[in-house]
């Protein structure tokens, strides 16, 4: 097998050379580099990962901790996550704390037990047993998707995340500026930041369409299909039911979708529907779904960043980075399917500046929503 001292030699370097090119640990100039990875390739050398983590006290691994793996979501923040470990020659450790705090703070210590450099997670509604772990461990440590808020204000542990409130508002009023009076949102787990900040963009929303909140109209489907499903049919059996429905993620789309066939409603044709979080299938859905995309890879590859960041300056103050999403404009909101741009000719970069609403369009009757 070859060592670092026959890479050496074949190359004219040193073996410290070597080092530096194989461990990214000091610059080396283009053509030493390609003379070090030409000879690495000929001779197959591979790195001692162990031997090398016995020197460096580093074992160039990270644990990331997400719950639902399954979820087409989480399963993007994956691949980002992954491939931009590979990129910088981390290997990944995966863990499903499946939204549990007490399983949480389990794996995130059986986690740091393996001796990983630094781990990414995906909070539960209750992260305080995970706080305190990561905490009294000085444990590297980047949250994804969901923030955790510290009661000073400023974050403990950097954080990456989409922007949850604004692209609600939109979905919001674009629905009031189709004519809806009455705007129903079926809203994730309670205690998860996405939960409150779409919860917040609802109620955004609501105001700049010149509509009021009624609390009736906002029910938690626990970010699952299941509960969604559930929490859609207490929505329909509502004296004055709405016309209209935001749901808060790609699983509740689903459940959403459930209830009102079971309930005999059509879509966009009884009730208008947009959700957040777009998906590989949303456009093969008739109608197709008018959502909103989060960045998902963008997200785990900058958590990967950020991490990384933090292993290079310890002592650096924690920032929070949202990412910015897209909103997507098909026709399960109940525009027609030529109609190229979110409410109209243009596309507004904000709810401040769309089009006012419309006047309101004759709401079905209870009956013929019970068909």
């Amino acid at each position: 097998m070859a060592t670092m001292a026959d890479v050496a030699r074949s190359a004219g370097v040193s073996v410290a050379t070597v080092s530096h090119v194989l461990n990214g640990t000091r610059p080396v100039l283009p053509h030493t580099r390609q003379a070090v990875l030409d000879a690495v390739e000929e001779l197959g050398y591979t790195t001692n990962t162990l031997a090398r983590s016995l020197v460096t006290a580093r074992t160039r691994s990270i644990g990331l901790a997400v719950s639902a793996i399954s979820n087409p979501y989480f399963t993007e923040i994956l691949q980002g996550v992954e491939a931009t470990a590979l990129e910088h020659g981390y290997s990944l450790l995966i863990a499903d704390p499946h939204d549990d705090p007490e399983h949480e703070r389990k794996v995130v210590q059986l986690l740091h037990e393996r001796r990983v450099d630094g781990m990414i997670v995906a909070p539960s509604a209750d992260p305080r047993g995970l706080l305190a772990y990561l905490g009294r461990h000085e444990v590297p440590a980047v949250f994804l998707d969901r923030l955790v808020d510290a009661p000073d204000g400023a974050p403990r542990f950097d954080q990456v995340c989409a922007d949850n409130a604004e692209p609600t508002s939109r979905l919001v009023t674009h629905l009031a500026g189709l004519g809806h009076r009455r705007i129903g949102l079926v809203a994730g787990r309670p205690g998860l930041s996405t939960t409150s900040e779409r919860i917040t963009g609802y109620r955004t929303g609501l105001a700049f369409g010149g509509l009021p909140y009624d609390e009736r109209l906002l029910v938690h489907g626990d970010s699952e299909s299941a509960g969604a499903e559930q929490a859609t049919a207490a929505l329909l059996s509502l004296a004055v039911p709405p016309t209209a429905l935001v749901t808060g993620n790609n699983a509740m789309t689903i459940g959403a979708l459930r209830a009102l066939r079971a309930h005999g409603l059509s879509v966009p044709g009884d009730i208008a529907l947009c959700c957040f979080d777009d998906f590989a299938w949303a456009d093969l859905f008739s109608p197709r779904l008018t959502a909103i995309a989060q960045p998902s890879r963008d997200i785990g590859a900058q958590a990967v960043r950020v991490l990384l960041e933090r292993l290079a300056e310890p002592d650096r103050p924690a920032r929070t980075e949202r990412l910015p999403c897209t909103f997507v404009h098909r026709t399960s909101c109940g525009c027609p399917e030529d109609r190229g741009s979110p409410c109209g000719p243009s596309s507004p970069s904000s709810p401040s500046s769309l089009s006012s609403p419309r006047s309101p369009r004759e709401e079905p009757s209870h009956d013929r929503r019970r068909r």
